[in-house]
């Protein structure tokens, strides 16, 4: 079982997300604290799989703690769960090494997307010593959720195509490359690519060929 500690100060968000934890197989409850001296406690004396952690604390910023995990190279992982939508709070998550971040108030299903993606990946790095690009590129992707939960398009995922337009439409620029998107997003450039050759097959974007006085030609594409 993967253990898990929830960091909330909120009593009654604290006790849905326990819940929500429940209902998905193959997790277990370690602790549920509400400061952030609770939680280094915790993470020292035994070291959980997986934080399920609020930013938002009084007098604390969850982003500390995640800060510290990594200073003190535990191998534990952090999704965030929080009503911060700033994009320099969500850069700054991933860059730290998040592995996924939920916004206040979210679905279950998002929920359970997010820890069966942690899941699969978990087991996965467990069984192997080795992997192949393809079977890495849907475990980064989102992609390998199953999909009879999210029956989208086949081989794509609603909630990333949402993450990948939105960032697309807030952009004072039309005019955008995989790599820039992959970068914020903190998703990988190869699964940028694949939702930016679909909304180019809706008309929603072009793709450009830029040609450069040294070496290959740079793909952009342009906002219709």
């Amino acid at each position: 079982m993967i253990q898990v500690i929830i960091a909330e100060d909120d009593p009654m968000v604290r006790e849905i997300n326990s819940r929500f934890l429940e209902r998905v197989e193959g997790f277990v409850l370690y602790k549920a604290v509400s400061n952030l001296n609770e939680a280094k406690k915790l993470i020292s004396i035994n070291k959980p799989d997986l934080i399920l952690l609020d930013v938002y604390l009084p007098k604390e910023n969850g982003i500390d703690l995640l800060k510290w995990i990594r200073a003190q190279e535990i191998d534990t992982d952090i999704i965030l769960i929080t009503a911060d939508k700033s994009i320099k709070r969500i850069e700054e998550a991933f860059r730290y090494g998040v592995v996924d971040y939920l916004i206040k108030p979210f679905s279950f299903k998002r929920f359970k997307e997010a820890l069966i993606q942690f899941k699969n990946r978990y087991y996965e790095f467990e069984r192997n010593y080795e992997i192949e690009q393809k079977d890495l590129d849907k475990m980064i992707s989102s992609a390998n959720i199953s999909q009879e939960e999210d029956d989208f398009v086949k081989g794509l995922n609603k909630y990333t195509y949402g993450a990948i337009w939105g960032e697309i439409e807030k952009s004072r620029c039309k005019d955008f490359t995989a790599e820039n998107l992959a970068e914020k997003l903190g998703i990988a450039r190869v699964t940028v690519r694949r939702y930016l050759e679909y909304m180019g097959k809706e008309h929603k974007v072009e793709r450009l060929v830029e040609y450069g006085k040294v070496g290959r030609p740079q793909h952009k594409y342009h906002k219709i």
